[in-house]
């Protein structure tokens, strides 16, 4: 299968501390390199997991707090040091033209590439990225200030040739992209070889949610229906439910509960509180309602 994967930075909440930094990720998808968040450390970050700056394509800001977009002015310093001359777009919920244009006139105004901030309309659903490999969309979140996830899902790929079967009707090379297509082949005397004689069906089409900050919602479910992977913050436990409230944050359960509404297949959850020096009791309490729940750590690599 081609590479799909997530390498989780940082997933801590609004405080660093030596065990999580906060919220950054990479998503590796057919070796484009999309950042999710820039928090403070980012490039050190990447730099243990080994990740060439140069590869970036994209970044995606959840919203403007700081912990989620401190690095951000770094990391476009860094990259134009790097000698950098492909563009980067940058996309983030109103606001980030305000802040960070002033940014970068100031510490980048000779930077060697083109820096494009795009402000996405956080209350909708819509597809802001697309190529041939991923589509890109919003996922409206609930918090302080205007907030949005990112869905990821990738494009489907072609058919799988039987290899001996092509060699036992000596079809050419020349045509086996036209029967990973779909099309049949008809021999030199005129014999027609159905496609799905030829073929094994495609690799099933992967998808990944990035849920970050945001109180519970269950419309959030519906948008997430049947999706491989959701990564959904889970801040605080059922003890602090009511802080949650305040903070428009979710509890571990919480974010379980939007995973079984939806039928993911997979839940990780993170944006962790420094409050609480044994995670666990985040994760335990997520599996009571949904099974398959992994707890995020710095470092982590989740492959699709």
């Amino acid at each position: 299968m081609e590479k799909f994967e997530i390498d989780i930075l940082g997933c801590g909440a609004a405080l660093p501390t030596p065990k999580h930094m906060s919220s950054t990720q990479v998503v590796n998808i057919r070796e484009k390199i999309f950042m999710l968040d820039c928090a403070e450390g980012c490039q050190m970050a990447l730099r243990r997991s080994r990740i060439k700056f140069s590869n970036i394509q994209a970044i995606f800001i959840t919203h403007l707090h700081g912990d989620h977009c401190f690095g951000l002015i770094g990391l476009i310093s860094t990259l134009g040091l790097l000698g950098r001359t492909k563009e980067l777009n940058i996309y983030a919920p109103t606001g980030i033209v305000k802040i960070f244009q002033p940014q970068i006139d100031f510490f980048c105004s000779e930077s060697p590439f083109k820096i494009l901030l795009h402000e996405v309309d956080s209350r909708k659903q819509s597809v802001i990225y697309d190529d041939r490999s991923v589509e890109i969309s919003t996922i409206p979140l609930s918090h302080r200030v205007p907030c949005c996830g990112y869905l990821f899902r990738e494009k489907p790929t072609l058919l799988h040739i039987k290899r001996d079967v092509i060699d036992a009707f000596h079809i050419p090379i020349s045509q086996i992209n036209n029967i990973k297509a779909g099309l049949d082949w008809i021999s030199p005397d005129g014999e027609v070889i159905k496609n799905s004689l030829l073929t094994l069906p495609p690799d099933p089409v992967r998808s990944y949610a990035y849920c970050t900050d945001t109180m519970y919602s269950s419309q959030v479910s519906d948008i997430l229906k049947d999706i491989t992977c959701l990564y959904h913050e889970a801040t605080f436990t059922d003890e602090h439910s009511l802080l949650a409230k305040k903070t428009a944050h979710s509890t571990a359960k919480q974010a379980a509960k939007v995973a079984l509404d939806a039928n993911v297949k997979r839940l990780v959850i993170g944006h962790l509180s420094s409050r609480y020096k044994d995670e666990s009791v985040l994760l335990k309490e997520a599996k009571t309602i949904f099974e398959n729940t992994e707890l995020a750590n710095d470092g982590m690599k989740i492959k699709l």
